[in-house]
């Protein structure tokens, strides 16, 4: 890569093209390299010169973009940042791309107040510089959706927790463990390894992977589908219980909270923090404060400093903390940051990171 990110971006729409190049430009560390009205001009492009992302829209005439994301991360993998609508199809793709290869995905920049075309264009250029990080290997198989039959083992309730008659209300203390969990670029897959690893009984879950709004909800249904365990996006007020992960909603902060030994989850819409929204410090933080030393920190791939100064926090608040290791990372820089402020007691492949947290749920 040469002193700029050289970007080329795909997309039918000219307005959309231009919108994208104009935001891009305006940093002096991207270098819109060319545009293309589908993937055939694309790939004509690629083969004169390279770029180092690819920014894609998904519904094009004459290929689509899964089919030309697919034939990329088969054959010449290249970072790709998947430029989608906030339709029900949309997200329900966008989902199916990164499952495919793609290491970012963001909403189509749109009108709106200043703040908010403020906050699309950080994103859209943390994404293009993200992505410019990211380490690739070549697709050998497509992840599907398991079919309607798929086998799973009962999922935990929250009577199976609690029984009747008895409430978490009254009681005054607690050494239910939770599992608090940051991920950005890479992250779905990560958490796709970590989440299908645990068995229906693990203790509870929470997890800010930085994904768009209405995105979080079909990732979280697809990763309910493939998990022994419970995932759904989080709802204000929803109780951290064993054998469930809840996620956070994109673009709302996700907080944890204590009411005596019941543990639950608080949604606000507060400003970016590190450039995010949802922001793993804001979890993170808030975790140190209510769970102390019940809490088990997890900080996975994605580029920034998001969440190390919030896992400092929880270790200094007698948490146990765990970062994935560099080599198994797509991007390692969270994890990086972390360890360099003295934030990590473990670091381990991602493969092996399952297996620490259960083991040290007792």
């Amino acid at each position: 890569m040469g002193d700029k990110i050289k970007v080329l971006i795909v997309d039918d729409s000219a307005v959309v093209r231009q919108t994208l190049a104009s935001i891009l430009s305006k940093d002096s560390e991207i270098e819109v390299m060319g545009v293309a009205a589908d993937p055939y001009f694309a790939a004509n492009k690629i083969a004169h010169e390279v770029p180092d992302v690819i920014t894609l829209d998904i519904e094009m005439p004459r290929m689509d973009g899964l089919t030309f994301l697919r034939k990329v991360m088969t054959q010449h993998p290249i970072p790709v940042v998947i430029i989608s609508s906030l339709t029900e199809k949309g997200t329900e793709t966008g989902i199916r791309a990164l499952e495919y290869g793609a290491v970012e995905i963001i909403t189509k920049p749109r009108m709106g107040t200043k703040e908010f075309i403020e906050e699309s264009e950080i994103r859209l250029r943390y994404a293009v510089k993200a992505a410019a990080q990211a380490k690739l290997t070549r697709k050998k198989r497509i992840i599907k959706a398991p079919s309607e039959s798929l086998q799973v083992k009962p999922k935990l309730s929250a009577d199976a927790i609690l029984p009747k008659g008895h409430t978490g209300a009254s009681m005054l203390k607690t050494t239910e463990k939770v599992v608090v969990v940051g991920a950005s670029t890479g992250g779905t897959e990560a958490l796709r390894e970590f989440l299908v690893a645990m068995p229906s009984d693990s203790p509870g879950i929470v997890i800010v992977q930085h994904m768009p709004e209405h995105f979080t909800r079909s990732f979280a249904e697809r990763l309910n589908q493939l998990c022994n365990i419970s995932v759904k996006e989080a709802e204000n007020n929803d109780t951290i219980i064993r054998g469930r992960a809840l996620i956070a909603p994109g673009n709302h902060h996700l907080l944890l909270k204590r009411s005596g030994a019941r543990y639950y989850v608080e949604i606000n819409n507060g400003p970016l923090v590190n450039r995010h929204r949802p922001s793993v410090d804001v979890l993170f933080r808030s975790t140190a404060k209510f769970a102390g030393n019940n809490a088990i920190g997890v900080i996975m791939t994605g580029m920034g400093d998001d969440g190390a100064k919030g896992m400092l926090e929880m270790k200094e608040a007698g948490a146990y903390t765990i970062a994935q290791d560099e080599k198994s990372c797509v991007v390692f820089g969270m994890p990086k940051e972390a360890i360099k402020i003295g934030s990590v007691e473990k670091t381990l492949p991602l493969s092996q990171i399952s297996k620490q947290v259960l083991k040290k749920q007792y």
